[in-house]
């Protein structure tokens, strides 16, 4: 177990950002009473870390900014705790698969100058599971991206971790892109890029494998980016999904935050943030070619998740499967006793859910 407990951190994750985005984040923000002290320290850790960030940006430029020929990313897509971790982590033991790592959603800006003297720390320092799953954390496992993104560009939706009175703001700008101005897309789409290029460099992949919920409201971007991107999207039961995202999103903004928000709220956010990223995948997937999506239950793919992977890798013309086979097997083996959590749906969550998303309910054939 790390040294600090997730929900009791002193600082939080925008330590990494860069100085330019951390002061734009902040910037005419209200820091609610109780936050002060965790403001100011998150600040002056920003601030002195951020002196390094010349010699990153040599080394990336040296190193980096003009790659090898990559195979266009794969992308996992789908609602918050629809099951995208473990599909992740399944697709992450195929070793021509480079991802974004645990370290670098909080320094993705120290990747190159300074790596194995901040992982040491962080490493020491953090929890070893996730607050709201058990699953294992480490400092090189597979993690989302949009962390980093936050810590790299302005312009990220997981700003509402740190200011959630701006949730919706945040939203229509930096998840659906739809108030965004296009000099502020330009440098988000330019950060992912590099997130991309260091991702793969870093983890000596040949193809980027993304793990991001934001994402599935970005697929046009994505594909201006990638043109010939490959998309899983997994969904979930509604019910559970209700359920698991009000757990993570209470327990993890806790430690985050630098406003208050009430309960109330936060379910609000979700049940609406949940209607907008449906529909805008769903109008959205047309533009990905033929043969370049498959969608899939995850209570399918868990029933069976060696056969749904092989069928994947087939199914998106995929390389690497018969490689890998033997790690999936025997990562799979070694989750067979992992213990999940359990919902149970009261009447409310049950009207909630029907009340809001039944049209996801009627779409993937679940009820109650």
């Amino acid at each position: 177990m790390g040294l600090i407990e997730f929900d009791k951190l002193p600082i939080n994750t925008l330590v990494g950002a860069k100085w330019d985005t951390f002061r734009t984040i902040t910037k005419g923000q209200t820091i609610d009473k109780g936050y002060k002290g965790k403001y100011i320290l998150t600040k002056s850790v920003c601030r002195l870390l951020s002196l390094l960030q010349p010699f990153e940006d040599a080394r990336y430029e040296k190193l980096i900014k003009k790659p090898a020929n990559y195979t266009d990313p794969l992308f996992i897509l789908g609602h918050w705790r629809s099951g995208t971790t473990f599909v992740h982590n399944v697709f992450a033991l195929d070793k021509h698969f480079g991802y974004n790592t645990t370290y670098q959603t909080v320094f993705p800006n120290l990747m190159l100058f300074g790596q194995p003297f901040f992982k040491k720390q962080m490493s020491f320092l953090m929890p070893d599971k996730r607050p709201t799953d058990n699953m294992e954390l480490k400092v090189d496992l597979p993690q989302e991206e949009e962390f980093a993104l936050a810590n790299m560009t302005p312009y990220s939706f997981y700003n509402f971790w740190f200011l959630p009175k701006n949730t919706m703001e945040y939203m229509d700008k930096y998840l659906l892109f739809e108030t965004i101005s296009p000099e502020e897309l330009k440098i988000f789409k330019d950060a992912f890029v590099r997130l991309v290029n260091t991702s793969l460099w870093n983890t000596k992949g040949s193809q980027f494998l993304s793990k991001n919920p934001p994402h599935t409201a970005r697929i046009p971007q994505l594909l201006e980016l990638y043109p010939n991107a490959k998309f899983i999207y997994l969904v979930r039961n509604p019910y559970t999904v209700f359920e698991s995202t009000r757990s993570f999103f209470t327990n993890t903004i806790k430690p985050l935050k630098l406003q208050d928000i009430s309960p109330e709220q936060i379910e609000k956010n979700i049940l609406e943030i949940y209607k907008k990223l449906f529909f805008k995948y769903e109008k959205d997937k047309t533009l990905i070619p033929e043969g370049n999506l498959v969608e899939i239950k995850f209570e399918d793919f868990e029933s069976n998740a060696l056969e749904k992977t092989q069928e994947i890798y087939k199914s998106l013309r995929l390389d690497g499967y018969e490689e890998s086979r033997k790690a999936i097997e025997n990562y799979l083996d070694k989750k067979k006793g992992y213990k999940k959590n359990k919902y149970k749906y009261d009447d409310r969550t049950r009207s909630l859910v029907e009340d809001n998303w039944s049209f996801a309910l009627e779409k993937w054939g679940y009820s109650y």
